[in-house]
């Protein structure tokens, strides 16, 4: 219908005279005389109000429009239940009514109704006093989680045991009696849903019922702990995204180690075994993402139905509607990873729109800007790559590199990487403006092929989406300590603990692929042919190689000590391969940089002392992440150097990545900068400057 039609409709509504229910009577008020002044025509005035909030149907009419906001005639009166022709009388009825007494308002020029200032507050008192009354009774009643207070009633208990704890029948009843006992000993008008959970649970535990207990427990976080990250908005570094984002995972997290995780595996996360970052995010969203950024742009932005407050965009066709386009893009996905998003191709999309290298600088150092204020999920954002190949247009390859430049000079800490792929190339034609790159703080890694700017390597050469899950981190020095300095033994161990940890990982692998194909990541579920292709993988993580190997375990850093390194990798590497193709998955080992290790220095130091862990870190704060070469030793290296073979070695046994860190003093000049990632490129597959 029209607006015209539905105006007239709401017109003739209006006006109909209509027989209504007694309940819904208002009384006749006696006149006031008009000598009786203000004193009465106030108190007729609020007995009008009165009569008005007799009416259910008008305090549900509030109560719609106090929720729902400014609502057309026909969309107040369908919501309000008045859904037949034969009640349009009866809905403009009380309509009028509420009007009349100002508690409701039309605005003409939009013809939507809304509730007044005065509507709020008849529909707060009457909010109130319906509590109170119940409370006056001298019944028992619970204010539950639904924002609603009802009478208290033992089958709900019964239902809920049954439903969410999946306890039989039988059972449920004798708890739920052995609960209703205890409750009406307090003896007490006013529950809470949550305080009754708590007795439910703890009637479960003391009969011995942990599993159930796991089940139907509330998740959250303690009061306290709220209270703090008010207290302490100095550690918030993102605004009020940080105390949303941080309750929701802690709530997660415990959902994930309580429910979710097996519980061997739980336990020895909690443990110091094994570490599992971002656990609030394990079951929603991958760790790194390799994409091709020509595939994303070639069709726009197409959401399918999810984030309709995002502006649909389509194939973009100038340099400006690129320049609109591949921030909301780059938004867009990094909500759909913990880690890192990859992007290939950048090259090929920007000569593609523009052959004018001033122009497309100015529009990239515009983009890296947008793209920075990107939703962080977590404490650690995800870093936005770009995978940039060293053959090809070099004046175009350097504008890129003076764009990111001028982005990373205004930015303390860039959460945009570059990864630059010197396997075809020379870093040598470049390295003049990429080490005022890594002179400026740029988040920078050089390989032979693909990867994250953490090392993640990424084998496949297809445009195809592909997902790498880790996350998962063994701590090496722990099961050392535990095998009594026996090298077999210690082996024997690692692989009893990494064969839960990878079917830990694979259920991951389903629940984060039930999830994408669902829509829950909108940009992946475009790209949903890498379900079929398989093009997802798992990555384990060592952590502490060097301290478990040479200083727990005690062998020298000699030749013998060195095969007996390499010898505990390839057996890992091994046992991968094999319990991934049992179960039908890729899985690959890797040693990069993870968060929050310092739990393990921690805990560690709780178990065997703080003076033998002391002893074995050699006055760092963790254990050792991937492997580190000194930039001021580089020029006594050659390729056959013993240092350099050790390295490349592990690299090639390690097929998930090896992260090599090229350390440099603060105070390094640029030149040296220079010389030392040109001598690096012709000595190992990849590295990472960390000044």
């Amino acid at each position: 219908m029209g607006k015209q039609g539905a105006d007239f409709e709401e017109e003739l509504d209006m006006d109909v005279d209509v027989d209504v229910d007694d309940d819904d009577l208002d009384l006749d008020l006696d006149d006031d005389s008009p000598g009786e002044g203000r004193l009465q025509s106030t108190s007729k005035r609020v007995r009008m109000i009165f009569s008005v909030m007799a009416s259910p149907n008008r305090i549900d009419i509030l109560r719609i429009l106090n929720s729902k906001g400014p609502l057309t005639y026909s969309e107040l009166k369908s919501l309000a239940g008045f859904k037949s022709k034969k009640e349009s009388g009866k809905f403009a009825y009380h309509l009028r009514k509420l009007l009349r007494q100002s508690l409701v308002a039309l605005n003409k020029s939009e013809r939507r109704y809304t509730i007044t200032n005065l509507g709020k507050l008849v529909l707060s008192l009457a909010r109130q006093i319906e509590e109170r009354s119940i409370i006056e009774s001298g019944k028992m009643y619970v204010r539950t989680s639904h924002d609603s207070i009802e009478e208290f009633n033992s089958e709900k208990i019964i239902q809920s045991l049954v439903r969410e704890g999946s306890l039989p029948l039988e059972l449920a009843q004798k708890v739920t009696e052995e609960v209703e006992n205890r409750i009406y000993k307090f003896q007490t008008t006013y529950l809470t849903g949550s305080l009754i959970r708590e007795m439910v649970n703890n009637v479960l535990l003391e009969h011995g019922h942990e599993d159930y207990r796991n089940k139907l427990a509330r998740l959250g976080m303690p009061v306290f702990e709220i209270q703090e990250m008010f207290t302490n908005v100095e550690n918030i570094r993102n605004g009020v995204e940080d105390i949303l984002f941080t309750s929701g995972k802690n709530t997660l997290a415990e959902y994930l180690l309580t429910n979710t995780l097996p519980k061997d595996v739980a336990d020895s996360h909690l443990s110091g075994e094994l570490h599992i970052s971002n656990l609030g995010l394990w079951s929603l969203i991958p760790d790194t993402i390799f994409l091709n950024l020509k595939e994303l742009i070639d069709y726009g932005i197409d959401l399918k139905g999810k984030c309709p407050n995002v502006t649909r965009v389509s194939s973009p066709k100038t340099l400006d509607d690129l320049r609109t386009l591949l921030p909301m893009i780059f938004n867009l996905v990094s909500k759909e990873s913990s880690q890192e998003i990859v992007l290939d191709d950048l090259t090929t999309v920007l000569a593609k729109f523009s052959k004018g290298t001033d122009d497309i600088e100015k529009m990239l150092v515009d983009v890296f800007t947008m793209s920075s204020t990107s939703t962080s999920l977590d404490k650690s954002p995800a870093v936005l790559s770009f995978r940039i190949p060293l053959l090809g247009d070099k004046k175009l390859i350097n504008t890129i590199f003076s764009a990111y430049n001028t982005f990373v000079k205004s930015t303390p800490s860039p959460k945009i990487g570059l990864v630059i792929d010197y396997e075809k190339g020379k870093v040598i034609d470049h390295s003049q403006i990429l080490a005022q790159t890594v002179s400026l703080g740029g988040n920078i890694t050089f390989s032979k092929g693909m990867c994250s700017t953490n090392a993640i390597k990424n084998s496949n050469k297809t445009p195809e989406p592909s997902i790498k899950l880790g996350s998962l981190t063994i701590n090496l020095p722990r099961l050392a300590l535990e095998s009594s300095k026996d090298e077999t033994y210690f082996r024997a161990r690692l692989v009893l603990l990494m064969k839960p940890a990878i079917a830990a990982m694979a259920t991951r692998k389903k629940d984060v692929s039930d999830l994408i194909r669902r829509g829950v990541n909108p940009i992946l579920a475009e790209k949903t042919q890498f379900m079929q292709k398989n093009n997802t993988s798992l990555i384990l993580n060592f952590v502490g190689l060097k301290e478990a190997v040479h200083k727990i375990l005690g062998h020298k850093e000699d030749k013998e000590g060195k095969e007996i390194l390499n010898k505990v990798l390839e057996t890992a590497v091994d046992i991968a391969h094999k319990k991934g193709q049992e179960m039908g998955v890729d899985v690959s080992i890797s040693m990069v940089d993870s968060d929050d290790l310092k739990r393990f220095v921690t805990l560690d130091g709780e178990k065997y002392g703080k003076n033998p862990i002391m002893d074995v870190l050699d006055n760092s704060v963790h254990y050792s992440q991937g492997l580190e070469l000194n930039s001021t030793e580089l020029d006594k290296l050659t390729a056959k150097s013993e240092l350099i073979l050790d390295y490349n070695k592990i690299s090639k046994i390690m097929d998930g990545g090896v992260l090599v860190k090229l350390s440099f003093d603060s105070k390094a000049k640029e030149s040296d900068i220079k010389k030392a990632i040109e001598k690096a490129s012709l000595l190992i597959p990849s590295f990472k400057p960390i000044k």
